[in-house]
């Protein structure tokens, strides 16, 4: 099995960081996988993207031009990305900030109000791991289980003192 993702949005959204986490929860399930970071010359603002590859087999190469998943944090990441989504696939929309619904009826759609969620637990700059809570429970590509062992892998350990606050946003996206 394969899935190819993309996760769109803003610089400061977290978008590199999710995508991080999903490989490093694949690289610990023993899949092979590629993270490719892509964003803008502005740190904070501009735009970021991410393309994640989780196999059985090996991984050709780590580009996604045709994603099996959109995970759009911003209208300009749906606008842009959502033609290119297979037919089949899936695009989960933070419906928090994108107030349009997704124009093609050939992929399965999930809006997710990640903000508002994240906000609802003391975490208003997690939406991106509300998101990755939401996928995780929608694509079976990753396991729930263990999530921890991945966080502490992109949780540097001077901010130890989030590793709760983060699964406690997946666990919120997994739940809704």
């Amino acid at each position: 099995m394969t899935t190819e993702i993309l996760i769109a949005g803003f610089g400061g959204q977290g978008v590199l960081f999710a995508g991080k986490f999903l490989a490093y929860k694949g690289l610990l399930e023993n899949r092979h996988l590629s993270w490719l970071p892509s964003y803008g010359p502005e740190m904070r603002g501009g735009t970021a993207n991410c393309s994640v590859i989780l196999s059985d087999d090996n991984v050709g190469s780590p580009i996604v031009s045709k994603p099996d998943v959109l995970i759009a944090m911003n209208l300009p990441s749906l606008d842009k990305f959502e033609k290119d989504v297979v037919p089949g696939g899936t695009i989960y929309v933070e419906s928090t900030l994108i107030s349009r619904k997704v124009a093609r009826d050939d992929v399965k759609v999930f809006y997710v109000p990640a903000t508002e969620l994240a906000k609802s637990i003391g975490a208003p700059t997690l939406a991106n791991m509300v998101m990755i809570g939401k996928f995780i429970r929608e694509s079976g590509a990753v396991s729930y289980d263990e999530l921890d062992a991945a966080l502490k892998k992109v949780v540097s350990a001077r901010h130890a003192d989030l590793l709760e606050i983060n699964l406690k946003a997946i666990t919120t996206g997994y739940q809704y």
